[in-house]
């Protein structure tokens, strides 16, 4: 070979017979760049690789020309190569970066199912298809060493049943979301794998993969994608379950009902059950005692009813009439147990209204005792205070009152007030690793995250929240929400900060006048319910994205 012709062995693979001469449909013909005999091929100048049945050929040498600077930066062929495939670049800088691999395509090895050993090193390889390794059955030696690959694509060795050595050495792995998977993989295999050693992030860097059983990052986000549409306008959304079904109580006064849907587990979806009719209804508040099922509907007119779902007839008919006298426009309904004793409160808004503790004595509820005269109130929230039961009454004409039951007398007894807290309409209670906190909204100014310290509640978040009838805290695996609804935006949902202790803005949803934000849980699926007051009820799905994909 001429001294001056600068030539390297780009490709050097043994093979071993498979097809016997008959198997051969055509002659093979020797392309114009090579030299063919009986046994061997020798191609010079040439990146050509021919495709060939091994009959006789016991080897295949490519000779390339590489002060020609052809350039052959791309794996992709079906030769019907096997045993042993080895590619070793062994150029200059120069040459190294003028005609080095840079990617391994999708079934760059196809008709090679009997291939044992497999080296791409030195290369400039970046990385590899999904599928550049598929059908490598036999494969028991692979080598990646020495490229410049940052990350793999998820499963890549996932058809390596025989893999006994991996070598990923001399490379630049990014120890992020995208080596998860990998990471997991080490775990698992029974290969013997060479150091993976991370080059970043900065705080992974100099790590080893190998090592590792947790990313910092989880690598999984998540979202909420809308699932169904309701095509009525609501004002509240309750829940509950009755014989591993899951249902949803929709209170709709512009159609004049409570609508009930029953979650269907082969449609996947939430499907008209029943349809309690009355008089703008404001509100339908489920409860369960002793295995029965009762809706509290709330009427702006005609009075409020209490509803038994009768399962011989699969429907809700009427069980009792509330006694309303001191109730002119009911406004929120709170459900509850103390001990053995079932309650429920009404919050009257008006002017001339009471809100009204109701209590259950086995035949139905009746009125127990009055709360909180002419104060308006527009929410009530049942909380454990420091292992006592409390109640938290919202009120456009004065802030929030905290009540405490009193034991020894059976009745809630006025506690104090949460200061500098004017015009809030509505009052959450949530917990975040057993710390306490409320969620307290303003239609105009600041709506306020405040936190339980020893004695009282403290200010830890304000959230701008101009046309505002609803902060809503919920959670789902783990991760802490808050949904902030708008009458004149977008609605915002946030999510909690561990590491600073407060809510960041994470999605903006486009909800009419949102009223409501309820969590329902199905065959391990999560949804939020939101009401509107002018539009479609709307049902999104909370997903989790997995980020190593």
């Amino acid at each position: 070979m001429p001294p001056a012709l600068n030539i390297w062995a780009l490709l050097l693979v043994s093979l071993c017979c498979l097809c016997q001469p008959g198997h051969l449909k055509k002659p093979f013909r020797c392309p114009s760049t090579c030299s063919c005999s009986k046994e061997s091929i020798i191609c010079v100048g040439s990146s050509y690789i021919p495709r060939m049945t091994p009959n006789e050929i016991t080897s295949f040498v490519n000779l390339q020309d590489m002060s020609a600077k052809s350039k052959f930066n791309k794996l992709k062929w079906g030769t019907y190569l096997t045993l042993i495939f080895h590619i070793l670049l062994q150029s200059t800088n120069q040459l190294f970066n003028s005609n080095s691999l840079t990617t391994v395509r999708d079934d760059a090895f196809s008709g090679l199912p009997h291939l044992e050993y497999l080296f791409i090193e030195s290369n400039k390889l970046e990385t590899t298809s999904k599928y550049a390794f598929r059908g490598l059955r036999d494969l028991t030696h692979l080598s990646l060493a020495n490229n410049n690959i940052k990350a793999l694509p998820r499963d890549l060795f996932i058809d390596l049943d025989s893999l006994i050595e991996l070598d990923l050495r001399g490379n630049a792995f990014e120890c992020d979301c995208r080596a998860k998977w990998l990471m997991t993989w080490l775990k698992n295999t029974n290969a013997t794998v060479s150091d993976v050693v991370c080059a970043g992030p900065e705080d992974m860097k100099g790590k080893r993969l190998n090592d590792m059983t947790s990313l910092q990052n989880e690598c999984v986000s998540t979202d909420f994608i809308l699932h169904q549409s309701v095509a009525s306008e609501s004002l509240s959304v309750d829940t509950f379950s009755y014989k591993n079904d899951v249902y949803v109580a929709i209170s709709a006064p512009s159609t004049e009902s409570c609508m009930i849907f029953q979650w269907d587990h082969i449609e996947m979806n939430f499907r008209t059950y029943d349809n309690i009719t009355g008089q703008s209804i404001v509100g339908c508040k489920s409860v369960i005692i002793e295995n029965e099922v009762f809706v509290i509907v709330a009427q702006l007119f005609g009075g409020s009813h209490i509803y038994k779902f009768d399962e011989d007839q699969s429907r809700f008919n009427k069980f009792q009439d509330i006694e309303v006298s001191k109730i002119s426009k009911p406004n929120d309904i709170e459900a509850f147990q103390i001990s053995s004793d079932w309650f429920f409160v009404i919050a009257d808004s008006s002017k001339a209204g009471l809100s009204t503790l109701y209590k259950w004595n086995d035949n139905g509820f009746y009125s127990y005792q009055s709360l909180h005269e002419w104060y308006r109130d527009t929410d009530v929230e049942f909380l454990d205070l420091d292992g006592k039961a409390h109640l938290i009454l919202a009120s456009r004409s004065q802030v929030p009152v905290i009540y405490q039951w009193s034991r020894s007398n059976q009745k809630f007894i006025l506690q104090g007030e949460i200061p500098n807290m004017e015009d809030v309409v509505v009052v959450k209670h949530f917990r975040i690793k057993e710390e306490l906190y409320l969620a307290m909204t303003r239609y105009i100014g600041d709506s306020k995250v405040q936190r339980w310290g020893t004695k009282q509640f403290a200010e830890i978040q304000a959230l701008p929240s101009r046309g505002s009838m609803i902060l809503q805290p919920f959670s789902f695996k783990e991760r802490y929400y808050l949904a902030l609804g708008s009458d004149y935006t977008f609605s915002q949902i946030y999510l909690w900060d561990e590491d600073h202790k407060i809510f960041d803005r994470f999605k903006e949803v486009y909800i009419q006048a949102p009223r409501s934000f309820t969590v329902v849980s199905t065959d391990r699926r999560d949804f939020i319910f939101s009401s509107s007051f002018k539009g479609n009820t709307q049902i999104f799905e909370h997903i989790i994205i997995d980020l190593s994909l």
